[in-house]
């Protein structure tokens, strides 16, 4: 008896299993390898992708490929674009590139001796180049232009004092300018001639702080930056200084509005201190000092 109810069971648990598999819905816990679809066919659970984490340097060069993709030598790339590399600049910190002001770049020198500027090569390509200066207190890029181009500056860390200009349209550019009597460097003043600029910035900077950005023709693409402590200095061009193109880096002196007069040229008297007298220096000055050296940080594998 026992034996022909053990047999009623297995056809009974025989025929509960044929109709599982014509009707899936009948077994509450389906094997996800054998499940079937609506056409009969077996799907495989697809494995989970790790996500992919992109570190802030990559992050900034693969913006910057973007944004420079659609710029050139004297054109900006579109509001959007700017914006988009403005906050990933924003959240760039110096950590992200192993930088302290412990390290060897930012010590200061001893008394008498210029301040060395190091610059740190990260990219350069025909649209843009990335890299670093760093700067040792009181060090010194003199005022110089970027002709044709939109920089990103962003302090990493320090307190920097910046000055920058941007030609006035139309102004003179008079090679008969006439000197005051009291300018002690009248004798260096001769030539070549002056042009007028007017003051966009003139200001410390503190970090963490906004990027600055200076683009072919206005935001102050002449400027002056000046270490007050340690500073490290994050800078992005686009297009990049190119000597075959004739984007060099020209440097000049910057003299106070009433040192010169120009025939026709007035500017009211508290007005002033808003303008200046640009001159282009011969060659690169005395005052600054700086070497170059290949970025040693964290690899990226895309870069360069």
């Amino acid at each position: 008896m026992g034996i022909e109810t053990s047999q009623a069971n297995k056809k009974e648990k025989k025929s509960c299993e044929l109709e599982k598999e014509k009707n899936p819905i009948l077994d509450p816990y389906p094997n996800p390898k054998t499940n079937t679809n609506t056409k009969g066919k077996k799907s495989r659970r697809r494995p989970h992708k790790k996500a992919v984490v992109v570190s802030p340097i990559q992050k900034l060069y693969d913006t910057c490929e973007e944004v420079f993709s659609v710029g050139g030598p004297g054109i900006v790339a579109p509001p959007d674009k700017i914006e988009k590399l403005r906050a990933v600049l924003d959240d760039i910190k110096p950590e992200d590139f192993r930088l302290n002001p412990e390290m060897p770049y930012f010590r200061p020198l001893t008394a008498g001796r210029t301040p060395k500027i190091k610059y740190l090569h990260i990219h350069e390509s025909n649209n843009f180049s990335m890299g670093i200066f760093c700067f040792p207190p009181s060090g010194v890029i003199p005022l110089h232009n970027h002709p044709g181009m939109t920089v990103f500056c962003k302090l990493l860390f320090g307190k920097m004092h910046i000055k920058s200009y941007d030609w006035v349209v139309d102004g003179p550019c008079n090679a008969s300018a006439v000197a005051n009597p009291s300018d002690v460097m009248q004798s260096d003043i001769q030539q070549p001639p002056v042009r007028l600029a007017k003051v966009k910035i003139d200001s410390n900077f503190i970090a963490p702080c906004n990027p600055t950005i200076l683009y072919p023709a206005d935001g102050g693409n002449m400027h002056c930056l000046s270490a007050v402590t340690a500073c490290a200095v994050l800078d992005v061009l686009g297009p990049p200084y190119s000597e075959p193109e004739g984007r060099h880096c020209t440097y000049y002196y910057d003299f106070p509005f009433g040192n010169f007069s120009v025939d026709g040229v007035s500017v009211p008297e508290e007005d002033r201190e808003s303008y200046a007298w640009l001159q282009e220096r011969g060659m690169k000055p005395e005052e600054i000092a700086m070497d170059a050296e290949l970025y040693g940080g964290p690899s990226q594998s895309l870069l360069n």
